[in-house]
């Protein structure tokens, strides 16, 4: 299925950030780097932690979460492998409120904090590529608050499914209503009147935990306006 235009980059690690760097650099990150598994629902920091590892995604999707007293939570964006999980080690802090959790299993590259911290010391393509997907977060995240408060549960589930079809790489995924309620900050009632309605109109089927995306032009039509705008940001500024 086509797909809207994506930051472009090489062959290389899978990572958008990583493969902008010169080769020379990235050679020089590469013993301090892991490759570990993201398993759905894992923590991959957590609020008020200490970040020892930022985490470079290769295939699968991170939501940053708000956890609540009440042991709820609400997605405030998702992380695939345009970007980097521990952007608050960027700019300068230790911790975060937020939550990390791995939603779609996939794999990661993983850099500790401190060689991070010394890698943006000494390669300023890193810090330039790493400034500009910061700014592309802030945008995901403040037009996420404004679609959250201000558009139907229906444009808000297309927008979702078409940022993790978009991460993922394929048009078949799992995700759980469970999942897709917290995520969304809704009942799973809600989850399932939504998901029902973009199923009857061809644009996805969803039956077990599984959602294909069927009509990707369909879903990106009954999403709002949110979806564009947070993608043409992202390739604005992600394409080195």
């Amino acid at each position: 299925m086509a797909r809207p235009d994506r930051p472009a980059r090489v062959r290389g690690t899978g990572n958008h950030i990583l493969d902008a760097l010169p080769p020379a650099d990235l050679a020089r990150l590469r013993p301090d780097m892991e490759e570990v598994a993201l398993v759905v629902r894992d923590v991959v920091f957590d609020a008020r932690e200490i970040i020892t590892a930022v985490h470079f995604p290769v295939s699968g999707i991170v939501s940053l979460v708000t956890p609540m007293e009440d042991g709820s939570i609400v997605e405030v964006t998702t992380v695939g492998n345009e970007g980097m999980v521990g952007v608050p080690v960027f700019l300068g802090a230790q911790s975060t409120t937020v939550r990390a959790i791995s939603q779609v299993s996939g794999r990661a590259l993983r850099l500790p904090v401190d060689a991070f911290l010394r890698a943006i010391d000494d390669h300023s393509q890193l810090r330039a590529v790493v400034q500009r997907y910061t700014q592309a977060l802030f945008t995901q995240i403040s037009q996420s608050a404004g679609c959250n408060r201000l558009h139907s549960n229906e444009e808000r589930l297309a927008r979702w499914l078409l940022m993790s079809h978009d991460r993922v790489g394929a048009d078949r995924f799992p995700i759980t209503q469970e999942f897709l309620s917290q995520m969304l900050g809704v009942r799973r009632a809600t989850v399932t009147v939504s998901a029902g309605i973009l199923q009857r109109a061809g644009f996805i089927s969803y039956a077990r935990g599984q959602v294909t995306i069927v009509d990707r032009k369909g879903l990106e039509g009954a999403s709002c306006e949110c979806y564009r705008i947070m993608q043409t940001e992202l390739v604005r500024l992600l394409s080195y």
